[in-house]
């Protein structure tokens, strides 16, 4: 999406201003579209993914909304987690961005532009297999030939082809559901009931936008920023030691604003660039930016920045932060998946004559 027609969705979707009548006359024929891809992807499903036949978990990461909440440093934090808890964790994506379609692994050297930029986020921090494919079965059979136990699908709530045992969706903390329309009237994907069947709903901030009559039991996630890595790998610096300074601030991502916050909340002074989510940077991207201040960025920005040759140019790093009590839920559930499923397997076998 141009940066221009961002704004201007943005405006009608989360800034208050009403949706012309041929946005609210194409809702019903995108809610009939939806109920009848829901359907046939259902219908469709590859029965050799399902828990009992293939030994894994699957957990889905998603939105409601169009656009970035924060998924990628849940998913990210997740695969820790299962690791540190002995698991085998693994992550599909889609690979959105990327010019080239079909399957392909994710390492920590990948061309952004080739497999995307956020699974080229989660391989550098998580340090699992990331596979990228438009056919999600497919990446998450590869996931599973490589000996992955626990699949993480970073976004694909949608997508209902792929099965799935656990449910997380990521709402941003300050938009919530926006107006809460449907597209093109509004940013979602699935109308806000659908909140019910998932297993979890992870709040990405301290407040809560949901309507108080949807009565839903909520998670909140903070995202804590660590330490500013100049883009050339050279130095290292603590981000209270840009306090009080002007930098150019750099955003392509689902909601600029909460980084440009982030920033201000250490005392920083941004002078604001965002960019569209998942923007193709240039160099002359950052032509009308001074050499004398600093260039900060998300790290999201920065795989798709290293080989621009930007001087002064720092990326912070953000942690995805949940209460210990959740994280222990998380990991009992799926471990309690992963033994039924081994149940189910010994079972199977102990059958054949």
């Amino acid at each position: 999406m141009r940066a221009g027609t961002e704004q201007r969705m943005n405006a009608i979707w989360y800034g208050g201003q009403a949706p012309p009548l041929w946005m609210r006359g194409l809702v019903p024929l995108y809610r009939a579209g939806q109920r009848v891809d829901r359907w046939w992807q259902s219908r469709r499903r590859p029965a050799d993914l399902v828990s009992e036949h293939s030994g894994a978990c699957i957990v889905v990461v998603g939105n409601l909304t169009v656009g970035g909440s924060g998924k990628t440093p849940l998913v990210v934090r997740l695969c820790r987690l299962l690791r540190e808890a002995g698991m085998k964790p693994g992550v599909i994506s889609r690979g959105y961005g990327s010019e080239e379609r079909g399957l392909r692994l994710v390492g920590p050297g990948s061309d952004p532009s080739v497999v995307g930029d956020e699974p080229l986020l989660i391989a550098r921090q998580a340090g699992v297999p990331v596979v990228v494919s438009p056919d999600r079965c497919a990446a998450a059979r590869a996931l599973l030939e490589r000996g992955v136990q626990v699949i993480l699908s970073d976004d694909g709530l949608q997508h209902y082809r792929l099965p799935r045992h656990l449910e997380i969706c990521v709402v941003d903390g300050v938009r919530g559901l926006g107006n809460g329309r449907l597209l093109p009237a509004g940013p979602l994907r699935e109308g806000r009931d659908r909140l019910r069947s998932v297993d979890w709903i992870v709040i990405n901030g301290e407040t809560d936008p949901l309507p108080s009559e949807l009565a839903l039991e909520v998670t909140h996630m903070s995202l804590h920023g660590g330490q500013l890595q100049a883009l050339d790998g050279q130095q290292t610096w603590r981000l209270a030691q840009f306090g009080g300074c002007r930098v150019h601030a750099v955003a392509g991502i689902g909601n600029p604003d909460r980084f440009f916050e982030l920033l201000r909340h250490a005392r920083i002074k941004p002078i604001e660039h965002p960019f569209p989510d998942h923007h193709a940077y240039r160099r002359s991207d950052f032509d009308g930016m001074s050499g004398e201040l600093p260039i900060l960025m998300t790290e999201k920005d920065a795989v798709k920045c290293r080989g621009l040759e930007l001087r002064n140019a720092w990326y912070l790093a953000v942690e995805a932060h949940l209460p210990p009590e959740w994280e222990d839920d998380f990991l009992q559930r799926v471990e309690e998946l992963l033994a039924t499923a081994a149940d189910a397997r010994a079972g199977a076998r102990n059958e054949i004559p």
